[in-house]
């Protein structure tokens, strides 16, 4: 057979069976499924939304390392505040629930002292993370309302 043959044999076999596929619905597109319903739907976040917010707003002065819109995390990077350069903290954020309630916000609060050269991790106040959820619901609270 000659090569010119073979190749108008094979395109003709993929057609074959790619039409097979369409007719069993493997290409088939859905009507919602097109260009302009894409492109203009805004994805939806997986998590209360003026929790998100309110994090987001409340942390603004710490650079972020890790952002999830759809998983509720927002992690921190590490920050040392001007007035205490030998002190630095990281905060790590989880919004659990796409409801507005208290249980729905886990803050973690990550402390580390600068001693002989290198950081070493310190305690931290029990009631500074408190005081940060309090602050995030606050807010939240506050958007929600607005809202309205």
């Amino acid at each position: 057979m000659s090569s010119g043959l073979t190749k108008i044999i094979a395109a003709a076999l993929t057609a074959t069976l790619l039409a097979g596929c369409a007719n069993n619905g493997i290409f088939k597109r859905k009507a919602k499924d097109t260009v302009s319903s894409r492109t203009m739907a805004a994805p939806k976040i997986g998590v209360n939304k003026y929790l998100w917010r309110a994090s987001l707003e409340t942390l603004n002065f710490m650079p972020m390392s890790d952002i999830d819109p759809f998983g509720g995390v927002i992690l921190t990077e590490w920050h040392s505040n001007a007035e205490a350069p030998n002190e630095r903290l990281k905060v790590n954020v989880y919004i659990l629930d796409t409801q507005l309630r208290a249980d729905a916000l886990k803050v973690g609060v990550f402390k580390q002292v600068k001693s002989g050269g290198g950081w070493q991790d310190a305690p931290v106040d029990a009631d500074t993370g408190r005081t940060l959820e309090n602050a995030i619901l606050t807010r939240a609270r506050e958007l929600y309302i607005a809202s309205n």
